[in-house]
């Protein structure tokens, strides 16, 4: 029998970055103050978060300068969205359990 559990991708299966990763679904990009003050996640944590995001290539910045001032834009990648999809897919068969035809 498997463990569905041990299947479960860490990168997305945290609180934090789970609440990124929703934030960034429905938008096509953010910037670090939007998810800072949305999220209610401080710059340091949020920052741990987005880096580990985009190691796992689930997110991917760009950075400006608008009005002389740096920032930061996020987007979700399609691995990023594929990486949602499929925890939703883990979590609902952890949930009903395998379904026999």
């Amino acid at each position: 029998m498997r463990n569905l559990a041990l299947e479960l991708d860490d990168a997305v299966l945290s609180r934090p970055r789970l609440s990124i990763l929703a934030a960034l679904v429905g938008n096509d990009a953010v910037d670090f103050t939007f998810l800072q003050k949305n999220l209610g996640i401080s710059d340091g944590n949020l920052g741990t978060h987005l880096r580990k995001l985009e190691a796992a290539g689930y997110v991917r910045s760009e950075k400006a300068f608008v009005d002389r001032k740096p920032k930061t834009w996020f987007q979700i990648t399609a691995e990023g969205r594929h990486a949602l999809e499929r925890l939703f897919r883990q979590l609902e068969e952890m949930l009903v359990g395998p379904r026999r035809g």
